[in-house]
């Protein structure tokens, strides 16, 4: 199985039921075992399997990633989240500290 850019090429074949079976050194480096669910995505002619990993609801929406909770935000959750997004930013820039980037820097 050659590699190309970090990308293994190999060759799979359809059993009679339309099954392939994922070469072991992928399911390894995947952590891949029975049971496990996978998502298929089909586009012009290519198909992508990507593993349903435990709800994480991160996903590739028209090539950009995107999250997912499952629920809507509400307009004002997401403003009050910019908010303190910009207020840490510009405490930063002016040499302020806030308590979660201290505490950052106290983890390195």
């Amino acid at each position: 199985m050659p590699l190309y850019n970090g990308t293994m090429a190999t060759t799979l074949t359809l059993d009679k039921a339309g099954r392939v079976v994922l070469p072991k050194p992928i399911r390894d480096e995947m952590q891949l075992r029975a049971g496990d669910s996978l998502d298929l995505e089909r586009w012009e002619d290519r198909i992508v399997l990507r593993p349903r990993r435990g709800g994480s609801g991160l996903h590739q929406k028209q090539g950009i990633w995107v999250y997912s909770t499952g629920e809507p935000i509400s307009a004002e959750a997401t403003g009050e989240t910019s908010r303190q997004i910009r207020r840490e930013r510009e405490l930063g820039f002016l040499g302020n500290l806030s308590a979660r980037e201290k505490q950052r820097k106290k983890k390195r």
